[in-house]
């Protein structure tokens, strides 16, 4: 990993959105995908990034964001909502390994959404526990002005809420975000056209 491993909150997101780029365009570099990597990282790991996203077949981190294995320390829901399970991973990707970034992953025509707008708007809720799925994004599509009519904007205020509850929830990311030694952002993935963008975040510019 060598000395242009990132060490700040800013270094990571600035890795992990270059991934992006080359993914993007077509120009993936692998990293951290051969034989010898797999050997090196076997006994520890240092990923330098927290990467908590929706468990969407289509959004899948190490490949969206170019990457290999150590690199990112992966957490996925429907949806991408927290639990104390959540938490307690996330908690240990900062707290134990070292990440000095939390990045949240949302993505446009997400199911979690869909349901929770329909089941909003014409009172259909999903059986069994997708239902605890879709109350807890309730109160993201509510904070959206126009999150019952306009998808994109119900995801993206989703996000948003779950960078702030992350921050609220756990003393040990509060206490990370307050020294500068990790920040939390939230992301907004493009199925389509496979570009993220940064529209939340606590710890960077």
């Amino acid at each position: 990993m060598g000395g242009t491993w990132p060490k700040t909150p800013a270094q990571a997101l600035d890795m992990l959105l270059e991934g992006n780029k080359r993914f993007i365009v077509g120009d993936r570099l692998h990293p951290h995908q051969d034989t010898d990597h797999r050997t090196a990282v076997a006994p520890a790991q240092h990923p330098f990034a927290v990467l908590f996203g929706c468990a969407d077949s289509r959004v899948a981190a190490e490949i969206i964001f170019d990457r290999g294995l150590g690199d990112l320390f992966v957490v996925r829901t429907a949806g991408h909502v927290i639990g104390p399970e959540v938490l307690g991973s996330i908690e240990y990707g900062v707290d134990v390994l070292g990440a000095p970034l939390i990045a949240v992953l949302g993505h446009d025509s997400c199911g979690a959404v869909a349901a929770t707008r329909e089941a909003m708007v014409n009172g259909v809720t999903p059986p069994g526990f997708m239902r605890d799925v879709v109350e807890r994004v309730m109160l993201s599509v509510l904070s959206a002005p126009d999150g019952l009519t306009n998808p994109d904007a119900a995801g993206e205020a989703h996000v948003g809420y779950t960078v702030d509850l992350l921050v609220d929830r756990s003393n040990i990311i509060a206490q990370r975000v307050a020294d500068g030694s990790c920040a939390v952002v939230g992301l907004s993935y493009r199925l389509a056209e496979g570009s993220v963008r940064l529209i939340a975040g606590h710890g960077v510019p």
